[in-house]
């Protein structure tokens, strides 16, 4: 039987034990701070566009559907969100819409899937947009640049690159000695090639990326361990599935490319549009569905870690929806 003094220590004990459970119970994230799929669900958005700035916190440029939809012409008002943890987003707010940009067709819509990059103290912002009104869309679609000093704010249309042909989804990679390199496609083509230090024009001429097996659009390119990779959606259309995926490998920013495979299936959506950024000393693989809405015209951009195989290929990317 426990004296007095041995039942006084015991309860101690128990109820320090108690407390340290407690406290570490508290430390732990409960799933509401978890990352989430779609991670933005305030609006719809798509065509992530996802970089890291001097500032050490993740953005990225995205698209607007615009809601009710009617297909993809409605798409306006570009928005910048932000985080410095993959959990907490912050929504930036509108940067830039059809109606600021003075050469584009007068009924507004058609701001398709954007791109961002820094260089020498400057944010360039691109976008596709087309000139012609009515049904002359398709044949007059021009890269715009507008320009900041700041990354989610202040933009302003500087005019279009000039040359080029009617394509969409701009992309633009910086390298390690500087050059940046201009990509853009559609209908089946990519193509690539190099900017003047102005960032407006094109130095020489476009060449067709070489390598690519079936490309549709949503080109991307990133450069690990001395390897480029283009990424891009293709043609898929099977059984109710759309866009997969794919990526090819270079050892120059502007090919000829090693395709590679399938880095992600199809969503729920009838597109895809990708990017794929390392943050923190992880890599990422930025997306959209239409898991909100159920609709291929309203769709929400998601994101999922990505991972590398030894020899540099990347691992299949499965998309995930809720807390996780």
């Amino acid at each position: 039987m426990m004296t007095t003094e041995q039942l006084l220590n015991s309860t101690a004990k128990f109820l320090q034990s108690t407390a340290l459970v407690l406290a570490v119970g508290m430390s732990i994230p409960s799933t509401s701070q978890a990352q989430s799929n779609p991670f933005i669900t305030h609006m719809y958005t798509a065509d992530p566009s996802a970089h890291v700035w001097a500032d050490g916190r993740l953005y990225v440029y995205a698209s607007h559907d615009i809601d009710p939809p009617r297909g993809c012409d409605l798409m306006d008002q570009y928005h910048v969100f932000s985080t410095d943890d993959m959990i907490h987003w912050k929504d930036h707010g509108e940067i830039l819409r059809s109606s600021q940009v003075p050469w584009g067709r007068k009924e507004g819509g058609f701001m398709w899937a954007p791109d961002c990059v820094y260089k020498n103290g400057t944010y360039y912002f691109y976008f596709p947009h087309p000139t012609g009104s009515g049904d002359q869309w398709n044949n007059t679609w021009k890269i715009g640049v507008a320009t900041s000093k700041k990354p989610a704010s202040d933009f302003q249309v500087q005019g279009y690159i000039q040359g080029l042909e009617s394509m969409i989804d701009p992309t633009v990679f910086i390298d390690d000695d500087g050059q940046a390199y201009f990509y853009y496609g559609g209908g089946g083509t990519c193509k690539g090639g190099k900017l003047k230090d102005n960032m407006i024009e094109i130095d020489g001429e476009m060449k067709k990326m070489e390598g690519l097996e079936d490309f549709h659009e949503a080109t991307w390119v990133h450069k690990r361990k001395g390897i480029y990779y283009l990424s891009y959606s293709d043609n898929h259309d099977v059984d109710g599935k759309h866009n997969q995926m794919r990526y090819a490998t270079s050892k120059s920013p502007l090919g000829p490319w090693t395709y590679r495979g399938i880095y992600m299936d199809p969503t729920d959506s009838y597109t895809n549009h990708g990017s794929i950024v390392e943050y923190k000393g992880q890599w990422y693989a930025f997306y959209h569905n239409s898991s909100i809405s159920h609709h291929d015209w309203l769709r929400s951009i998601c994101v999922d870690k990505l991972y590398y195989n030894k020899d540099g290929t990347i691992k299949k990317v499965i998309p995930t929806t809720g807390k996780k």
